[in-house]
Order: structure tokens, then C-alpha cells, then sequence
């Protein structure tokens, strides 16, 4: 069963109720993409008046890990995910709806299919591109997810 939007919020409101209750949602998520919007309002705001920082960060980290949690769960096997590392960089002031995209599924595809054939950890890089309602780009995110099948005992 592939995952949807639905789930991925419904996970959120469960178990990270700090992205939810800030207002990250993920709109859409296939093989390859995922989407992940978050409106500029006062429960995330900073005293400059724009999104912080860690907002932009859950909306990105979420578009990024909500990919690799699909592709686990369409590989059958039992693979732990975790950030290993991360950077940033803002060029804008985030107001508004500011929407996440992540599209590098097919690089996820790759390490999955290399930590099972190897038994092997493997890292992924995945960027996740934050922009305004007008297109303009206002944070770029680096995530690097480090992913490993579990040993069955």
C-alpha cells in the first residue's frame, strides 16, 4: 500500500504534534515527490515577523523523510532511517504559504536497493527547495539520511 498525504499527516498529529500543530502538511507524495506546504502565522513565527527557522526545517526534513519512509515500507524490509547530518541556507524573508519539495525518490531507490544487497549502511543526500507563493526561492535544505537493514533475530 503505497503512502499517502493523509497518513503522513495523520502520523504527525500523533507523533509530532510540534510540526502539526505549527501547520506542516504534506500535499502530495509519490514516487519520486513529495510537497509539503506551511502558512506564515503567529504560532511560527520569529520577532522579525517571518517563519522560523526550525518551521522551515520541519516542513523541509518532512518532504525528505516522508520519501524515505515510503520507499521502506514499498521495499518489505525491516530499514532504520536517520538524520545523520544537515545544512541550510536562507536567501529570503519566509512569509506567506511557503511551500517544500523534495523530488530525488529514484537516489532513496538506489541506497535502499545497495543496503539490502550489501547488508551495508548506506547515506543518501536529499534537498529539499522551500519557495514563496510567487516561486521565489527562500530556503534550500540538505538533508543526509543514513539507512540500514535491521538484522532479524
Amino acid at each position: 500500500m503505497k503512502l499517502t498525504a493523509r497518513q503522513v499527516n495523520l502520523f504527525n498529529l500523533l507523533k509530532l504534534p510540534a510540526a502539526y500543530f505549527t501547520g506542516v502538511r504534506v500535499k502530495s507524495i509519490n514516487d519520486t515527490t513529495c510537497v509539503v506546504t506551511v502558512k506564515h502565522r503567529w504560532i511560527n513565527q520569529n520577532p522579525f515577523k517571518s517563519m522560523f527557522w526550525a518551521v522551515q526545517g520541519m516542513g523541509a526534513e518532512l518532504t525528505t523523510g516522508a520519501l524515505v519512509l515510503g520507499k521502506i515500507r514499498d521495499s518489505g524490509q525491516q530499514i532504520s532511517m536517520l538524520v545523520a547530518n544537515n545544512n541550510a541556507s536562507f536567501s529570503k524573508k519566509a512569509t506567506g504559504r511557503i511551500t517544500f519539495a523534495c523530488n530525488e525518490g529514484k537516489k532513496i531507490d538506489e541506497a535502499i536497493a545497495n543496503a539490502i544487497a550489501t547488508g551495508e549502511g548506506q547515506t543518501v543526500w536529499l534537498n529539499a527547495i522551500g519557495t514563496n507563493a510567487d516561486a521565489v526561492e527562500v530556503s534550500n535544505f540538505n538533508f543526509e539520511w543514513s539507512l540500514k537493514v535491521r538484522s532479524k533475530v
